[in-house]
């Protein structure tokens, strides 16, 4: 399915496998596997026939974060263009992160290694987080000046609470999966190593079986559910409930029901 050379992604009895394919650079983001990286996830959200998606890396890491020799390359760029430079990047940064955690399907991380930085701005913007046991999380763009620009200042209260998130991305220390899991960081830990990415498939297939119109329809309000008021997850609700009545998916298993309870009573 695919002609990518930084990633892989293969698709699996209908679910989507994204794997980062630099493991010699612990798969480490750079401007090329950026590119790879959007036209994947705007290929899998647009594609009817997957369901889910399941994230993880290749080798011993999940994802190092941003790729050291691109900040090389802004550093020795004009001054006058560093700046604009710095910009136009970040726009590419948070569009591949929004296609993943708009994506209308359920989204799971299986974090196989270390997560580090954007790595682990990404692995947040999942839905859902499984770990091995020889994964770790570090939020670690203190140790080069910067602040979180992958979602995590966004993602990471949500998981952890705001001071536990604070705490986390001023030392930039590492959490190992333990605490990950006692902190919300991770939502399951794998039975094993070599089971991780069997665990993710079977967790997406359980997530995914149901309605594409309503699992859509729901998470896009979910995702919103903390900004809004009540009253607007009603109104978002009551809107996304009326498409929801006219799907095939909604049409079937009425009748289906309905064909089943006459069948009873006959």
């Amino acid at each position: 399915m695919t002609e990518f050379n930084l990633i892989r992604l293969d698709v699996r009895d209908g679910i989507a496998v994204l794997t980062l394919n630099r493991p010699d650079k612990r798969n480490a983001i750079s401007d090329d596997m950026r590119s790879e990286l959007i036209a994947a996830l705007e290929r899998v959200s647009a594609d009817r026939a997957i369901r889910a998606l399941v994230l993880t890396g290749e080798g011993k890491g999940f994802c190092a974060g941003g790729d050291v020799a691109g900040m090389q390359r802004r550093m020795d760029a004009p001054p006058g263009e560093v700046g604009f430079n710095g910009w136009t990047r970040q726009q590419r940064v948070h569009h591949s992160v929004a296609l993943l955690h708009n994506m209308p399907k359920p989204t799971i991380a299986a974090v196989n290694g270390g997560a580090n930085g954007l790595g682990a701005d990404m692995a947040m913007a999942c839905d859902f987080v499984i770990a091995s046991e020889s994964a770790s999380f570090a939020w670690s763009y203190i140790n080069r000046g910067l602040i979180p620009d992958g979602g995590g200042m966004y993602f990471l209260p949500r998981r952890t609470g705001l001071s536990k998130a604070k705490e986390l991305i001023f030392s930039g220390r590492k959490v190992e999966a333990p605490e990950a899991l006692q902190l919300g960081i991770a939502d399951r830990l794998s039975s094993s190593p070599e089971s991780l990415l069997a665990d993710a498939l079977g967790w997406a297939a359980a997530l995914s079986h149901g309605s594409p119109t309503a699992l859509g329809l729901g998470k896009s309000i979910l995702n919103q559910s903390f900004e809004l008021s009540a009253d607007q997850v009603f109104a978002q609700g009551s809107q996304a409930q009326g498409i929801c009545y006219t799907s095939t998916e909604h049409r079937e298993s009425v009748l289906a029901f309905l064909a089943k309870s006459a069948a009873a009573k006959g």
